[in-house]
């Protein structure tokens, strides 16, 4: 069994609707919701936007290997309207966006570098929007960096 740490976001529509169906459908598919930060509203960076950010974390024990977990996510993103993914600097407004932040296998942090993913997750610590939540739900003892 793993813990896994999401950053969720949302700029299109009825963001925390979208933030909490993102949750339910991650509890069918995922595993069990262990802690979940308040939602703060932040300004899109990275791009420019009309559309503010609900932006909030998520924790959640699961049996899904990082790959598969991923797999699910995007599978998320797109069941709920998500039709572009950010690449390559360029971003985008979205209904929902799911990031894998941190992965933990008996209080162990995975590390992980493919051309799909990267654990931890390699722009967290640059963003506001992803580190005030996650330090509100993240146990300090696993991760002091924070």
């Amino acid at each position: 069994m793993a813990v896994v740490y999401l950053g969720l976001g949302s700029n299109l529509g009825n963001r925390e609707a979208n933030l909490h169906r993102a949750i339910a459908l991650m509890e069918e598919r995922i595993g069990t919701l262990l802690k979940l930060s308040s939602m703060i509203e932040t300004e899109p960076e990275g791009f420019c936007s009309e559309h503010c950010f609900l932006n909030a974390a998520a924790a959640f024990t699961t049996r899904l290997a990082p790959d598969a977990l991923l797999d699910e996510t995007q599978s998320i993103e797109r069941e709920l309207g998500r039709t572009q993914k950010s690449h390559d600097g360029i971003h985008y407004d979205r209904t929902i966006d799911i990031d894998l932040l941190l992965y933990y296998v008996e209080g162990s942090s995975v590390q992980l570098s493919t051309p799909r993913l990267k654990l931890p997750h390699p722009r967290m610590m640059e963003r506001d929007f992803v580190l005030v939540p996650l330090r509100e739900i993240l146990d300090p003892a696993l991760c002091p960096e924070l």
